[in-house]
């Protein structure tokens, strides 16, 4: 088993090294959308959600320029797929964020603490990466695909070619294409970027303001990865294809379905069929990069389960994003910056379930 040399190992290198900084940026700062969801809700302290929405104008505004330069094509994601499966998104969204809180955090935050030492993390991994393979390929994924994936929205039907803003934004307007999607991608990021940059605490927060503009780029450049260095023709059938991504399309980062095709990997070493793409690359790359920022930063400390009921609750939270997470098509990080960097509809749902579920699970556990 091994990488080939060419556009796939490109595409994984690059997805290592963008992880890896991914990784130590989101250790330094303390990044996690749970966190921040908590922030908001219990004490109304807004830094954390500043960060995160600062990577999201960030991110819309790089991904999206490289659209109209016409690098990489974002209409060919997964997230902009003309049948929407709004039900799978909203509550494969729900139950993630039920189960990042019972989890105490993402699986990003996850694979941050795995590289700081921590070995609940490690296990709360292996049962998010058993339960995502499960709704990928096993038991909870004919529940899924039968019932779930069976609610959708056609947007062909209205005449649009794909499920993002800018779409409609021309349906609805008339626009062209390329305007719509600047006028969207414009008039967003202003607007987050006015409610982030208002708050004076935050702007005097160099740290906070460097990494998420750090981890916004990131996200950008994994689109470019992907969707441009990884695209080309396959010496051995011709076709032009995307190199060394599972969805066979462009990708960025995300780490639910990744943590699957991770255990898989590990599992089935010697099965020649598989080789190392950019998600397991990623997942590999974001414990690196915090391992490497914990050493630094000399935070480093074994950690281990606090309780039988912390396990429980751990083991939990771990099944419910691992379904969740591959329902609502990611996490956190895949549907929370990588799907709305694209100004996908589907995302913004999942989004909105992910930060509901999260947040009124938080409100049942203070009482």
């Amino acid at each position: 088993m091994g990488v080939d040399f060419g556009p796939a190992a490109t595409v994984v290198l690059g997805g290592f090294s963008l992880a890896f900084v991914f990784g130590a940026v989101a250790g330094r700062s303390n990044f996690c959308i749970m966190g921040a969801v908590s922030d908001a809700v219990n004490i109304q302290h807004w830094g954390r959600m500043r960060l995160w929405l600062l990577a999201i104008a960030i991110a819309m505004l790089g991904s999206n320029l490289l659209y109209l330069a016409g690098w990489i094509d974002l209409g060919k994601s997964l997230y902009h797929r003309p049948v929407m499966p709004w039900l799978s998104l909203l509550l494969g969204g729900t139950l993630f964020g039920v189960g990042m809180t019972i989890a105490g955090g993402c699986p990003n935050k996850n694979l941050v603490r795995l590289g700081a030492g921590s070995l609940r993390s490690l296990v709360v991994l292996v049962f998010l990466a058993i339960a995502s393979y499960m709704t990928l390929k096993g038991l909870f994924a004919q529940w899924r695909v039968s019932y779930l994936d069976q609610v959708t929205v056609d947007f062909s039907a209205w005449g649009l070619p794909q499920q993002s803003v800018p779409a409609l934004l021309s349906q609805f307007t008339g626009l062209a294409a390329p305007t719509a999607l600047l006028v969207s991608t414009l008039c967003l990021a202003l607007v987050l970027l006015v409610f982030v940059f208002k708050d004076g605490e935050f702007r005097s927060e160099p740290v906070q303001v460097g990494s998420g503009i750090v981890l916004g780029l990131l996200i950008a450049a994994g689109w470019y990865v992907t969707g441009y260095l990884g695209y080309g023709e396959n010496p051995e059938t011709l076709e032009t294809v995307f190199f060394a991504t599972n969805s066979r399309t462009l990708e960025s980062l995300s780490f639910v379905a990744p943590s699957a095709y991770s255990l898989e990997m590990l599992m089935l070493w010697t099965d020649k069929s598989l080789r190392m793409t950019f998600g397991i690359a990623s997942v590999i790359g974001v414990v690196l990069g915090s391992f490497v920022a914990a050493k630094a930063s000399r935070t480093f400390r074994w950690e281990g389960f606090a309780s039988l009921q912390d396990l429980r609750q751990n083991l939990a939270g771990a099944v419910l994003m691992g379904f969740g997470g591959v329902t609502a098509i990611g996490c956190t990080i895949g549907q929370g910056l990588s799907g709305v960097s694209t100004l996908a509809i589907g995302s913004f749902i999942a989004v909105f379930g992910i930060v509901t579920g999260s947040a009124l699970t938080m409100k049942w556990l203070q009482r």
